[in-house]
């Protein structure tokens, strides 16, 4: 079970749509994820001692033992960051191997160890080009120590699985935040009803965009009201000079963060289609109040578990492929859209107050607080006791 059972619905958050069993990526059957996880040191920043708060993040769309390629497509709604293997992908329509989500500058080691990752599991292929995304975590963690190695892709790859997922500060979301507060991994996912074909759709995010005043849960702006724990440094004698808050600008790094959102269906989607299904994200952002700020990287894929045998045919041969009729796609969107917001918030609900590098701190949201300020609305649904 995840470490931090506690996710946006149990505070009685209010959402749109039908979640799946788990509410959770999880529920597009084949789809597996796994996490590593790096915490150790404190206090002032060394580059390549720490403090290190960061980690990978493993998705993988017909899990482990599956090599075949999945029919995909992205979109950058801001592209103020980067996500490896999205040329080839937009050339061809289809990828093979897992979706990696890391810090930016570990971007470079979690590609080569994923594709060594492939080939010691006997994944067949003349070259390939993973898929890894990354948000930057450098106010938080020693982002250029060189911490993320083989050892940490390969444990998220080997502890990918079904069923539950771990959400807030874990994997790659550990040195992340979100709205100033600490941010990191959610999940959510939608079950379409039988008239609207059965087929589910799930999201993984990575949340580390957004400012405090920005931010609006069940179209409230909550963030005005929940101005305490802004983030701070906890000793003024490792404090960076030049560091200011709230605008949350240190060492000249742009405050707009990064968002990377992953999207699974087993709608039988091509590849113009996932393009357009990863494009609506972004209203889910919109809806708590994200702009696609100029310096944020806002970077998602979408792909298909669908028509299993999508791999280029040898020889001669033609690969019949179900396709669902453009006409049919709303459904489709809208429940990308909700488990979408929702993704994002179990990532705050889950995220726990952390200090990182220099003594910075950045706080959990505030559930009670949150709480009242719905109830104040009349938008409380329940919710258990915290």
């Amino acid at each position: 079970m995840p470490r931090n059972p506690i996710r946006a619905r149990d505070l009685g958050i209010p959402f749109s749509g039908t979640p799946g069993p788990l509410n959770a990526i999880s529920d597009v059957v084949g789809v597996e994820v796994g996490h590593a996880t790096l915490v150790s040191g404190e206090g002032r920043l060394e580059v390549g001692k720490g403090p290190v708060r960061t980690g990978v993040t493993a998705v993988l769309p017909r899990g482990r033992g599956d090599a075949r390629p999945t029919f995909g497509g992205s979109f950058a709604l801001n592209a103020a960051g980067e996500m490896t293997g999205l040329v080839w992908l937009d050339e061809r329509g289809l990828f093979e191997g897992p979706v990696m989500i890391t810090n930016t500058h570990s971007v470079g080691a979690v590609r080569d160890a994923t594709i060594q990752w492939m080939l010691r599991h006997g994944w067949e292929f003349d070259w390939t080009a993973p898929i890894v995304g990354e948000t930057y975590d450098g106010m938080f963690n020693d982002i250029n120590g060189g911490h993320v190695r083989a050892e940490h892709v390969w444990q998220a790859l080997d502890s990918a699985r079904g069923g539950a997922v771990e959400e807030g500060n874990v994997g790659g979301g550990t040195g992340m935040k979100a709205y100033e507060f600490k941010g990191g991994i959610g999940t959510s996912s939608r079950q379409l009803a039988a008239a609207e074909g059965g087929y589910r759709v799930g999201v993984l995010v990575q949340a580390n965009y957004g400012r405090r005043s920005q931010l609006r849960i069940a179209g409230i702006p909550v963030g005005r009201s929940l101005t305490a724990d802004m983030p701070h440094y906890t000793d003024g004698a490792i404090r960076p000079e030049n560091a200011r808050y709230p605008a949350l600008v240190s060492l000249g790094v742009p405050t707009d963060g990064s968002i990377v959102v992953v999207v699974a269906t087993d709608a039988p989607l091509m590849p113009h289609q996932l393009k357009r299904l990863a494009k609506r994200p972004a209203l889910g952002i919109g809806r708590l109040g994200g702009v696609g700020a100029n310096g944020s990287g806002d970077i998602f894929i979408a792909f298909s578990t669908a028509n299993a045998g999508v791999g280029e045919a040898a020889g001669t041969d033609a690969e019949p492929c179900a396709i669902l009729p453009n006409a049919l796609l709303t459904p489709l969107f809208e429940a990308t859209i909700d488990a979408s917001e929702e993704a994002i918030v179990n990532a705050m609900v889950a995220a726990e107050t952390s200090t990182g590098a220099n003594g910075l701190r950045l706080s959990r949201l505030p559930h009670d607080k949150v709480k009242r300020l719905l109830d104040t609305h009349g938008l409380l649904v329940g919710g258990k006791t915290i």
